[in-house]
């Protein structure tokens, strides 16, 4: 046989992972290069930036989904940070693709992909899932979120979440008070367009510096809102702060809680004052309703 063999498995995981459903935000920026690509040498040698126009496309991505195992379900939110980027060696490959159009899924060799910088996690079992199938650089971290429901019909198309820092202990996940970054979205009103972006493929670079690719396949059409100069203000993307109260321990030494600091200030240091150029989103269908009650006679 020739051609490179397939990244192990390991136990207990299978694949591919199946989403029972999934509410998912992203917004993109497109900033300056420079420090982009130096970050991507520094973690994803094998990959180069995506060149959109001279500007470099950093994503934020929020999800919060549900997965369900022969013994119960379980229940994930988790935001990435990631830089669009291609392999290297495939640039000859690439279709030429403005920004807009890589948001409407136009390229279809899919070597456009998310390179991960940072993936922060509440599911200790999703952290060690993505680490070892897929190479994520994933940490603990916890969120906060108001998500557009059918179940509150007050909120529509407004989106927001706040990322606390988090550790991992013998006991679980190590929650505490101090706010890393926050995003606010509001929609309302905002024309969108059906698109067809999956699958995605999203890139990591393990231990032994191998460059893995696992495509995400989403079975809806999601919700594109491009952004102009009118509207990129619908979009606030905050630094955090510390908040005092019970659990807001200012120093965790050396807990890998503190990874979740360092993806704050890469985020920080790579967008800046770049205003989004993009939104998209997804919520899963609902599968069945339980309806009002009635009196009986």
């Amino acid at each position: 046989m020739t051609g490179l063999p397939l990244p192990p498995v390991p136990e207990p995981y299978y694949l591919p992972f199946h989403y029972g459903a999934l509410h998912n935000i992203g917004v993109d920026f497109l900033v300056e290069p420079g420090p982009v690509r130096a970050l991507l040498a520094e973690r994803h040698p094998a990959l180069a930036a995506a060149d959109f126009g001279g500007r470099a496309c950093v994503s934020l991505n929020y999800q919060l989904y549900f997965a369900q195992y022969p013994t119960g379900g379980g229940i994930t939110e988790e935001v990435e940070i990631n830089v669009i980027a291609h392999p290297a060696s495939a640039v000859d490959r690439l279709p030429a693709v403005d920004y807009g159009q890589y948001a409407r899924g136009h390229d279809q060799t899919r070597l456009l992909g998310i390179a991960r910088l940072h993936v922060l996690c509440d599911n200790p079992l999703a952290i060690d899932a993505g680490t070892r199938l897929y190479a994520e650089p994933k940490h603990p971290g916890w969120f906060t979120a108001v998500l557009p429901s059918l179940n509150a019909a007050a909120v529509h198309d407004r989106w927001s979440f706040v990322c606390h820092r988090a550790g991992l202990g013998p006991e679980g996940l190590r929650r505490y008070e101090e706010e890393l970054f926050a995003v606010e979205a509001d929609l309302a009103g905002l024309d969108g367009e059906p698109v067809v972006n999956t699958p995605v493929t999203g890139y990591g670079t393990d231990s032994a510096g191998r460059l893995l690719a696992g495509p995400l396949t989403v079975h809806q059409p999601y919700r594109f809102h491009p952004l102009d100069a009118r509207t990129a203000d619908r979009i606030r993307l905050t630094p955090g702060r510390q908040r005092p109260g019970p659990g807001s321990e200012p120093e965790l030494g050396a807990e890998p809680g503190d990874r979740s600091r360092e993806a704050a200030a890469d985020l920080a240091r790579l967008v800046g004052d770049a205003p989004a150029a993009g939104v998209w989103t997804y919520q899963s269908a609902p599968v069945a309703a339980h309806h009002r009650p009635y009196y009986v006679r």
